[in-house]
């Protein structure tokens, strides 16, 4: 039995949680939403997030030091633009012992211009503590209502230090979880996030099925997406291999095709000819999608990779462009 803490309840830390408590490791979660505790406390369930699962063994509380005290594994299942935050005030209830599970992926909020990924971030702010706690990156194609039902699913921990990667994915893997252990980080983190921006372009197809939108368009510009991101990932600083793996393609599928990928659904009313901002409020889930696009343009530009899929992305999603010529530009000017 692992004692495992999960920072922050929304549907993906919700659903790691139940499976981990299921599997018979003692588990808490620690969110800030008054309304997520109360149900977790009172109900057993996470009616915000996760309505249809019964959480049994999962106890949730709103105090840090709590949830650190009880745990050896802290999964870090916050959203990326507020991870930061929440190591700055975790950092003075860690252990040694304590291990670092990173969920969120890409470049840091405050680091668009520089290179730094969201694990490095975190382990900078770690050493600025006095603390070397391992940090390692859980990415992979993960839908998170069918990891909660139990739906095979496989994923990578991926660290610099493969015994520590691999300690972790024994610990975490069970019966429907399968996790293998990556010495490839960067690839890892960098393909978790770039897969959100195809996610979103495969949902502006779907909300233009009454016009130019289909099954034919979107096979157009998944593998034109894939190929951007082959290109871009690479200069900064991926293996080229992890493309080819779950946290590249595996994960870019699944995210790009199912109706419960958030950014799938985002792009889908922006399809539909709303804004950015409307499309947002209609969702109480984050979309990473969008602070993707807008990092990896400024990350491309920086590098002198051209980027004209992620460009396309940008324009529509700053009301530039329409939906329609959105799409036209990604397939007409692609490389």
């Amino acid at each position: 039995m692992t004692k495992i803490g999960v920072l922050g309840l929304g549907n993906w830390g919700t659903s790691l949680a139940h499976i981990w408590a299921k599997d018979g490791h003692s588990v808490m979660g620690w969110t800030v939403e008054a309304e997520v505790y109360e149900s977790m406390v009172l109900e057993n369930i996470n009616k915000k997030y996760l309505p249809d699962v019964i959480l049994e063994g999962v106890d949730a509380s709103m105090n840090l030091e709590e949830v650190c005290d009880a745990s050896e594994l802290i999964i870090l299942a916050i959203p990326s633009g507020v991870i930061l935050s929440v190591v700055d005030e975790l950092t003075q209830y860690l252990r040694p012992s304590h291990v670092l599970v990173d969920l969120a992926k890409g470049i840091a909020p405050k680091d668009e211009e520089g290179s730094g990924l969201i694990s490095d971030a975190i382990e900078k702010k770690l050493a600025a503590a006095g603390l070397s706690n391992p940090v390692v990156v859980l990415t992979g194609p993960t839908i998170a209502p069918e990891v909660a039902r139990g739906v095979l699913t496989n994923a990578l921990v991926a660290a610099h230090d493969h015994s520590v990667a691999e300690r972790v994915a024994s610990r975490l893997s069970t019966e429907t979880l399968i996790l293998k252990a990556a010495d490839d980080p960067i690839g890892a983190e960098l393909w978790g996030a770039f897969k959100n921006t195809v996610a979103l372009a495969c949902g502006i197809v779907d909300g233009l099925r009454a016009g130019i939108g289909g099954d034919n368009l979107k096979a157009a510009l998944v593998p034109i997406g894939f190929a951007e991101g082959r290109r871009l990932l690479v200069m900064l600083g991926a293996r080229e291999d992890t493309s080819l793996g779950p946290a590249g393609l595996g994960d870019l599928y699944v995210t790009s095709t199912s109706p419960r990928s958030r950014n799938r659904t985002l792009g889908e009313k922006l399809g539909q000819g709303k804004s950015l901002e409307e499309g947002l409020s209609e969702m109480h889930m984050v979309a990473e999608g969008v602070r993707a696009a807008r990092m990896f343009r400024k990350r491309a530009a920086q590098v002198g990779c051209p980027v004209p899929f992620t460009e396309a992305l940008n324009e529509l999603l700053d009301g530039e462009i329409t939906a329609e010529e959105c799409v036209r530009n990604m397939v007409e000017q692609s490389l």
